[in-house]
């Protein structure tokens, strides 16, 4: 079986404060920081696979998650050209609100999935998830494109028959035919005229 393409990455979510009269409520919210990759990765080695804050001071926390594949999947192609072809190609991270606080002191907001597919961001959406994004780096755009390029076929629209031409069918669906051409001469033998009266 072929391998998938893929790409280990980690995400940095941010804690920050909350500006102006929102605070009232809300003195905290999560968001997504970053993604990175290969080229910070090997730095991390000796953090393990557990979640690591790497700042905290008064105004915000940074975390670092590690521990996530990024695959592309031939039959999700549509799904990177849409992110390819918009103004900003980004990554696409779920994440989720712990209901128990298992890593820090507090309940803080884990990742769950990373893609580079748009089509998987609207899914998310779609469940109501919390999906962030932030723009990729020109390399990982570069490799979505390559693999999009090779296996992307753009399906052509089948011509819609106009509907002069489709074939006419009675109310039982039995084949049905209409005449035009015009009755000359009145109805013979007395017939009853369809408009009501006899025709003589």
């Amino acid at each position: 079986m072929t391998q998938r393409p893929s790409l280990q990455v980690a995400v940095v979510m941010r804690r920050e404060r909350v500006p102006g009269a929102m605070s009232h409520w809300q003195p905290w919210r999560w968001v997504l920081h970053d993604v990175t990759g290969h080229d910070v990765l090997p730095h991390t080695e000796h953090f393990g696979a557990e979640p690591r804050c790497l700042r905290h001071t008064e105004d915000e926390q940074i975390w670092l998650h590690l521990g996530f594949t990024v695959e592309l999947f031939r039959d999700d192609a549509e799904g990177y050209y849409l992110n390819a072809t918009s103004p900003a190609p980004c990554w696409f991270v779920l994440w989720r609100m712990e209901e128990e606080p298992r890593i820090g002191d507090e309940a803080m907001a884990v990742p769950t999935m990373v893609s580079l597919s748009y089509h998987d961001a609207g899914r998310w959406l779609d469940a109501q998830e919390n999906v962030d994004q932030v723009p990729a780096p020109e390399d990982v755009v570069a490799w979505m494109v390559e693999f999009m390029d090779a296996h992307w076929v753009v399906e052509a629209k089948r011509r819609k028959r106009p509907d002069s031409f489709k074939a006419l069918q009675d109310r039982f669906g039995n084949p049905a035919s209409v005449s035009t051409e015009k009755i000359r001469g009145g109805n013979l033998g007395g017939a009853p005229n369809p408009r009501g009266g006899d025709v003589s």
